[in-house]
C-alpha cells in the first residue's frame, strides 16, 4: 500500500511502550550529560575563581553518571506526567 495506514509500526506506536520511553529516558539522558559538559566549559571559559578540582577526565565522568541519573529518572517519572496530563 502506497500511502500507508500506520499498521506495521510495531508497538513503539504507542505512547507508553518501553520502547518509546527507553527512547525519551536516552535523550533525555544526552541532554542532561551535555548540558553539564556545557556549563564547565562555560566556568572554564570565563575563568571562574580557579580551576575546577577535576581533570576533563572527571568532567566526562561527572556528566556521564549525570546522563545515567537523569535518563533514570526521566524513564521512572514519564509515564505519571503523562497520566496526569502534564506532558
Amino acid at each position: 500500500m502506497i500511502g500507508g495506514d500506520g499498521a506495521g509500526r510495531g508497538s513503539s506506536a504507542d505512547p507508553l511502550s518501553k520502547r518509546v520511553r527507553a527512547k525519551s529516558a536516552a535523550l533525555w539522558g544526552i541532554v542532561g550529560g551535555f548540558a553539564f559538559l556545557v556549563l564547565a566549559q562555560g566556568y572554564l571559559l570565563v575563568g571562574g575563581v580557579g580551576d575546577l578540582p577535576v581533570g576533563y577526565a572527571g568532567l566526562f565522568a561527572i556528566a556521564g553518571g549525570i546522563a545515567v541519573a537523569s535518563g533514570a529518572l526521566a524513564y521512572t517519572t514519564e509515564h505519571r506526567l503523562r497520566a496526569k496530563r502534564r506532558t
